[in-house]
Parts: structure tokens; C-alpha cells; sequence
């Protein structure tokens, strides 16, 4: 009568199956890194297209940046003098009506005013002033930060 011991494998199925190594537990960080890679190139490269469209050479200030909830209207005047609301060119009796139009008569509408340094003061001013008197309480004259 023989009898058979057990040496280094159980019932003969050994470890079919089952890797050498443990489990990993880490995430592999190279597609992760190679995604927000891409996403950053794709932001650099949009950012500048979302300015607005009219150029204008504004002024410098050190004041700070204001905190928006939503996207203001752009009233802006470039070395010429010309008017516009956002990217649109408008003669200065019309800029009340379409002011109005473009807040849905919303007077807590933000009116952020863009002037270019060149353009006379007393220009800057008649328009401040079209627009405060159309009932605007929240209007703001738009600068270029001071470069230190």
C-alpha cells in the first residue's frame, strides 16, 4: 500500500491563473498626465479668442479685477472715437435703445465702459454718461493692470 505525501503543490491545481506578482494598487499616472497635458495646450490656444473684438489700447491702473456672476455688456470706444456695443458698431443715439435691449431692461446690469488712452476725456465722459442716465447704477470704466 502506497501512500503519496503532499509535496509543494495542493490537489494539482497549483496557481494557474493567478499572477506571480500581487495586485497593483497604484493608478498609472501617464495617461492621466498626457490628458490634462492636451487639455492645457487646447486652453492656451482658445483663450485669446474669447477677448472681446474690438481693439482698444486702454489705460493702466493698479486697481483689482472685479468679481462677475454673469457676462457683462461692453461698451467700448476705440482711437477714432467709434462706439460700440460688444462687437457691434453703433452711432451714439442708438446706444441707449440697444443698451437696453442688449440688459432686457435689467438697470443692474453690469456696463463696463473701454476707452482707448487717446481718446479725449470728454468723450469718455458724454458716454459715462448716456449710460448712467439711461438708469444704469453699475458702470465701470475697463483698465489694462500695471505691468511690475
Amino acid at each position: 500500500m502506497g501512500m503519496t505525501v503532499a509535496g509543494g503543490r495542493k490537489s494539482g491545481r497549483g496557481r494557474r491563473g493567478v499572477p506571480r506578482y500581487g495586485a497593483m494598487a497604484d493608478i498609472n499616472m501617464t495617461p492621466f498626465i498626457d490628458v490634462m497635458l492636451v487639455l492645457l495646450i487646447i486652453f492656451m490656444v482658445a483663450a485669446p479668442l474669447l477677448t472681446t473684438g474690438v481693439s482698444v489700447d486702454l489705460p493702466q491702473t493698479s486697481a483689482a479685477a472685479l468679481n462677475v456672476d454673469r457676462k457683462p455688456i461692453a461698451v467700448s470706444l476705440n482711437e477714432q472715437g467709434q462706439l460700440y456695443l460688444m462687437d457691434e458698431p453703433i452711432g451714439d443715439a442708438d446706444l441707449v435703445p440697444k443698451l437696453q435691449a442688449a440688459s432686457q431692461n435689467d438697470i443692474e446690469q453690469r456696463i463696463y465702459v473701454r476707452a482707448s488712452k487717446v481718446v479725449p476725456y470728454g468723450r469718455v465722459a458724454q458716454i459715462m454718461a448716456a449710460v448712467t442716465s439711461a438708469g444704469f447704477k453699475k458702470v465701470a470704466l475697463v483698465t489694462e493692470p500695471v505691468n511690475q
